[in-house]
């Protein structure tokens, strides 16, 4: 009997066997790339551990029965692309990619390759799939948020911060979600009294000039959007965002962490806890087109007591209640 035959043939009774008998099954060492679009830190480590964690639950291991190559670009776009297209050339049977920066460049490089992309904003306007019930093509994954979640990130500054009339939304515009979080928090700015402007995240010395420009004149806050450049240099915008004395609001809970203010946003770790389920299926003969594009279960309100009274702000006890975690 011919291999490929043999495998369609214990295709449909795979999903009935133990799971460690399923762990074994003879189709030989699998490959699985991930791409990183953020450094090899201790949040990237962190990040990673949790797929490897979950894969191994489901009897994956690695070393064993699949082979994990994992890439780390270190926020630096055109390295992402770079890893990408070797990553593609590669061939390996299923690739995880982190956020709109490493999804939009293997889409690029490839439509037949399966890819599972985790916190990716809007995957429907940049392409990538047809929809989010509905995929379609070689890609799905876990949603970030809505460009939506702009506005209650206004919404909450103000509530921490109600001098705010001015905001500067850092951003990366060389990716499509740089422009469309910035694009949502315009939209809403006028509905809450402020006026919103952009600082483009690149090098160390611009993103150092352009905060303290910014911060010249009073009443002014940050809003720091969701971007590989944004992880890469948190220490030197929660740094400036406290030399300046400019509330900042982020969209993870790791900037409050290390001194930041206030964060909204989904767990970023759980979506790598999550898609190991995605890559499994995936493995065992899905298609991404028939996996749906899954939204985050939990979003997190991070409050730092300690940064809002070195910037003399009451936090009102409204948001301490709803708070689901208060650093002091």
């Amino acid at each position: 009997m011919r291999r490929r035959e043999f495998i369609l043939l214990i295709g449909g009774a795979a999903a009935t066997w133990p799971l460690a008998a399923r762990a074994q099954e003879p189709s030989g060492v699998r490959r699985i790339g991930v791409l990183m679009n953020i450094s090899d830190d201790p949040e990237g480590k962190a990040r990673l551990a949790a797929f490897r964690q979950s894969l191994e639950q489901l009897g994956w291991i690695d070393g064993r029965n699949v082979r994990i190559d994992t890439k780390w670009a270190d926020g630096d776009v055109e390295r992402i692309r770079r890893l990408a297209t070797e990553m593609v050339a590669q061939s390996p049977d299923v690739i995880l990619a982190t956020g709109s920066a490493a999804a939009a460049p293997l889409l690029q490089a490839t439509r037949t390759v399966p890819i599972v992309f985790v916190n990716t904003p809007d995957p429907v306007g940049a392409g990538y799939v047809k929809s989010l019930a509905r995929p379609g093509g070689n890609a799905t994954g876990f949603l970030l948020f809505e460009y939506s979640i702009g506005a209650k990130w206004l919404d909450l500054l103000k509530q921490i911060a109600p001098e705010v009339n001015r905001v500067a939304v850092l951003r990366d515009a060389t990716i499509s979600a740089g422009l469309g979080q910035y694009g949502a928090v315009q939209s809403a700015a006028s509905s809450f009294g402020v006026e919103a402007s952009a600082i483009d995240l690149r090098d160390v010395s611009e993103i150092e000039r352009d905060i303290a420009a910014f911060a010249t004149t009073p009443g002014g806050g940050l809003i720091v959007s969701a971007s590989p450049v944004a992880t890469r240099h948190r220490d030197l915008i929660v740094k400036l965002a406290a030399r300046h004395k400019l509330p900042a609001i982020y969209y993870e809970r790791f900037f409050v962490a290390e001194g930041g203010l206030i964060s909204y946003g989904p767990n970023i770790v759980d979506q790598y806890r999550r898609a190991p389920s995605y890559v499994d299926r995936i493995l065992r003969g899905e298609k991404p087109a028939d996996l749906p594009v899954q939204a985050p279960t939990k979003y997190e309100l991070v409050i730092n007591l300690k940064t809002a009274k070195a910037l003399s702000l009451d936090v009102p006890n409204t948001l301490i209640g709803r708070a689901d975690q208060l650093i002091e």
